[in-house]
């Protein structure tokens, strides 16, 4: 039974007890209670500013309530914010030039999430298999990697290779195929005539900010060309300006056939997602193939439109490769007997902590009583992902406090 709750009793104790007896136990949240943010920063209901070194999982890599896109949400919301695709909006064709004119492919098919739009490359590359490079039917193979996160559909899951992520959701679906990440000659000797895909993050920003080694994304490449297999790139985290490019296969120059893009695409303040590719990859579809209510709405079209555009006009690309540098040259200055290494790109940095340290939990903890919000992952990791809009004074004013914290 939930107890009366009333104005005067909603403080910060009082809604995490409530959102603790009535929600489903499947985040472990800092117990902050946020209740807005502007730019780099937000506040919680008691009053406290923090820095938020997150970013949504770089969901937020224009910053929190940009305005020219909360405009863009407001307008569109007051004039037509959804129509389904049964009807056409004036909004999605110009979202597909915008997006396509910027990533240079050929065609795109807009989701809601991240995960959707996985789900999307992989129904994509399945029936390119059977219908262009011509597999048996119901025998393609997706090559993926170890430590992978591609979200957390049930199909999704069944290629994970953390055991969390998928026990007791079984049974999985079949047709993927795992090798260690990094490691390119694995991939090559995985192809087999059944392979219809490569299936990979540029970073692994969910496993702790794992980098492959320099070349990696190239080989990957070949090794598609050559075999005439799909090389898909999972862009939800690390593209659209998140390591200092507007995709991260662009340090290496590489062009994967496909890209799956979402997060920051939505601006902060929407779910919108994508898969671009070129015709023949995305021509594969018929009308009732795929779909979704919210897919392609007129909302969502017009907020990723102005997304797209502050990354690019704002210079957030720049930016971060520039801040991202400053970052991590401070960060590997602090002596802290707890630091093993750093890594990562542009403004997505992982701190990897050594085992004596007891963990990355307790760090973030003190951090977010210090006015900074950071993520701990696979335990032993610090996650820092500002938003893409931060500068070198804030950076400044946070890095003594991240010292510290560090060396305590």
């Amino acid at each position: 039974m939930v107890a009366e709750i009333t104005d005067s009793t909603l403080d910060a104790d009082a809604l995490i007890k409530l959102e603790e007896q009535l929600g489903a136990h499947n985040y472990k949240p800092l117990d902050i209670v946020l209740t807005r943010g502007e730019g780099v920063w937000v506040y919680d209901v008691e009053g406290n500013r923090y820095l938020d070194c997150l970013s949504a999982y770089s969901a937020l890599n224009q910053g929190h309530a940009h305005p020219r896109i909360v405009q863009a949400l407001v307008e569109q919301a007051s004039r037509l914010p959804l129509t389904s695709r049964a009807f056409r909006n004036d909004q999605l064709p110009l979202f597909y030039k915008e997006l396509l004119d910027l990533l240079d492919y050929e065609m795109a098919l807009p989701m809601n999430t991240g995960a959707e739009a996985v789900e999307t490359a992989i129904k994509a590359a399945r029936k390119w298999a059977y219908t262009v490079k011509g597999i048996p039917r119901y025998e393609a193979e997706i090559i993926v990697a170890e430590g992978n996160f591609h979200g957390r559909t049930t199909t999704i899951i069944s290629f994970s290779t953390e055991p969390q992520y998928k026990n007791d959701f079984g049974p999985y679906t079949p047709g993927f195929v795992t090798v260690p990440y990094g490691d390119a000659d694995a991939i090559e000797a995985a192809i087999t005539p059944s392979t219809a895909a490569v299936l990979i993050e540029p970073v692994q920003g969910e496993a702790g900010v794992v980098v492959p080694p320099e070349g990696y994304l190239r080989r990957i490449r070949e090794i598609c060309d050559q075999h005439d297999v799909l090389f898909i790139a999972d862009e939800i985290q690390t593209g659209l300006g998140r390591t200092g490019k507007l995709l991260a296969c662009d340090h290496e120059g590489v062009r994967p056939d496909v890209v799956v893009l979402g997060k920051a695409l939505g601006g902060g303040v929407y779910p919108v997602s994508a898969v671009v590719a070129s015709r023949e990859v995305l021509g594969v579809f018929k009308p009732g193939d795929h779909g979704s209510t919210f897919g392609g709405n007129p909302l969502g079209a017009a907020v990723a439109r102005a997304a797209l555009r502050v990354i690019v006009e704002e210079g957030l690309i720049e930016n971060a490769a520039r801040m991202g540098r400053y970052f991590r040259d401070h960060l590997e200055e602090i002596n802290s007997p707890y630091i093993d290494h750093i890594r990562g790109k542009g403004l997505l940095i992982g701190v990897v902590l050594k085992p004596e340290a007891g963990g990355a939990r307790r760090f973030c903890e003190t951090l977010s009583r210090r006015g900074i919000l950071a993520k701990d992952t696979h335990e032993d990791v610090i996650r820092f992902a500002p938003p893409l809009i931060i500068d070198r004074a804030t950076l400044d004013w946070a890095l003594p406090i991240i010292r510290d914290v560090l060396t305590e």
